[in-house]
């Protein structure tokens, strides 16, 4: 007899389709096709135990199994569970009819239980696209899958409990109607740090206010012990909350990855990773033999954190260039494509030069003549070009350290970020794939970034009397359209904001933000 049940498989981030054809006749003998993977032929061993430990047994017949499209490497143990089903189908245990309504995901263990698997998030959103009306997954994952809706999602323990509801022996335990944008909107603001917490740093905390209004990358320059990492990580606490969208095209990713915990339910906050200088190109990009994605896909809506920049390898650098252009990333191998997005904030921090005390007011620099500049020409030109805010960070003085006065609260801070980004949504409505000014084009700068003559000519005064390189021009124009938000949004209705012109102190504190574009930086003690 012939069988059909539903799964799917990953592929990048989305789920596809996968039909188990199973088919029972007269013989002996077991065959899988439709290009399997290890772990799937040997899910025939384990789903032999585990059928026996649910008072079911193996089909005694020859049994072929086709997972269609067969054009398509099926990977994993998520599989188990839709085969067995498909087995017992085929051999006349449990009714055929019906099983259409269902789609299965789940690995088995010797035992008979269901155990978890990675990517429970896409497969609901693909079976709500297929119209499927059940979903079964491990007990494990309900809560992950649960957050689509329109789809009966069940969590089940054992083969057994899944053998029972298909015979209609036992009531479904379907999951519990989850709130989601309730449960969402109350964790979306729930931090670990506080910028309150800071003493001191009044202008860094103003240039990470500005990075986070126009999602401009950053990078700090300063000694060890300046507060380098400590600011980093308070970013993601001044950075808007995550849309219902974002949120859900984030979770999909952690995912596929398996990076979510058991239970747990969409991502709430921004990701922030923080890979070690010793990370591969590979792990920062993805691909490998199992595609899986890399660090800067886990950062997708987030930052990703390269402290000790000038320590990573240069080859590792380097594949940054295109994410951070596209903002998605193409893994392309003999055997597959993959495409996985990539839009995040690159923060960055370093010392100025090996010692680490270039430039600091109290200690001498005990670097050779030319070092800083080979130290700083770690970081390629075109890299360096892609980051729009470089500020240095100087040692908080003792007094302010000592200080009992709390700062401003990530809050505050985060509430002026969030007015400046309703006005960047007003203004690019109908620009495809544009969000916020750090993806302008030169098109978009020339309409919304373009100061008038007066602006212009400071602009031209500054960048030859600081011998900044060319190439800072349209990224100075791109960080004063953000200062500009950011002052207009705080007194004026968004609306107005949108074509509100750029003020010379806009430009000013734009062009203070390039600190290391000058030729004679390091060159000088």
């Amino acid at each position: 007899m012939l069988s059909k049940v539903y799964s799917a498989a990953i592929q990048g981030i989305e789920a596809l389709p996968v039909t188990i054809e199973t088919f029972a006749e007269r013989g002996c003998g077991f065959m899988i096709v439709g290009l399997p993977d290890t772990a799937v032929k040997e899910s025939h061993q384990r789903i032999i135990s585990a059928l026996k430990h649910s008072g079911a047994e193996m089909p005694r017949k020859n049994v072929v199994v086709n997972l269609a499209p067969a054009d398509v490497k099926k990977e994993g143990a998520g599989f188990d569970l839709p085969m067995a089903i498909g087995m017992l189908a085929a051999d006349e245990r449990i009714p055929v009819e019906g099983l259409e309504e269902y789609m299965f995901i789940g690995e088995l263990s010797l035992d008979g239980s269901v155990l978890p698997i990675p990517g429970a998030l896409p497969i609901a959103i693909r079976a709500r696209q297929m119209g499927i009306k059940r979903l079964i997954v491990p007990i494990d994952n309900v809560t992950e899958a649960a957050v689509v809706n329109n789809v009966a999602v069940y969590g089940v323990r054992t083969l057994r409990e899944v053998i029972s509801i298909i015979m209609g022996d036992k009531e479904a335990p379907k999951a519990t109607e989850i709130d989601t944008r309730a449960l969402f909107a109350a964790s979306s603001s729930i931090f670990d740090y506080d910028f309150s917490e800071v003493k001191g740093q009044e202008s860094v905390k103003r240039a990470f206010e500005v990075a986070c209004a126009g999602g401009h990358n950053l990078l700090m320059v300063g000694p060890p012990g300046a507060g380098k990492s400590m600011l980093a990580k308070r970013l993601p606490t001044i950075l808007p909350p995550l849309s219902m969208g974002e949120a859900l095209e984030t979770t999909k990713i952690h995912s596929v990855a398996g990076k979510l915990s058991r239970g747990s339910m969409l991502l709430t906050v921004r990701p922030f990773r923080t890979p070690h200088h010793t990370v591969s190109p590979v792990a920062l990009v993805g691909g490998g033999m199992s595609p899986m994605p890399g660090e800067i896909s886990l950062a997708h809506n987030g930052v990703l954190f390269l402290d000790e920049f000038p320590e990573f390898p240069r080859s590792v650098l380097e594949v940054l260039r295109q994410p951070i252009e596209d903002r998605e990333i193409t893994v392309s191998r003999a055997k597959y494509t993959v495409n996985y997005p990539a839009s995040f904030m690159l923060v960055a921090s370093m010392n100025p030069c090996p010692c680490g005390y270039y430039g600091h007011p109290k200690r001498r620099c005990t670097c050779l003549p030319g070092q800083v500049s080979k130290y700083m020409n770690k970081i390629s030109g075109p890299l360096m070009d892609r980051i729009d805010i470089q500020v240095e960070i100087q040692p908080v003085e003792f007094d302010e350290l000592a200080s009992q006065e709390q700062g401003e609260s990530s809050a505050e801070i985060r509430n002026r970020v969030i007015a400046a980004r309703n006005v960047q949504s007003l203004r690019y409505k109908d620009e495809n794939g544009i969000h916020c000014n750090a993806q302008m084009n030169s098109r978009l700068i020339h309409r919304y970034a373009w100061p008038d003559e007066a602006g212009l000519k400071r602009l031209k005064e500054r960048m030859e009397r600081l011998s900044m390189s060319a190439r800072a021009f349209d990224r100075i124009l791109r960080t004063a359209r953000t200062i500009a938000d950011l002052d207009y949004s705080s007194r004026l209705p968004a609306e107005e904001c949108v074509d509100a012109p750029i003020l010379s102190t806009h430009l000013a504190e734009a062009i203070g933000y390039r600190a290391l574009d000058r030729d004679n930086y390091g060159q000088t003690y």
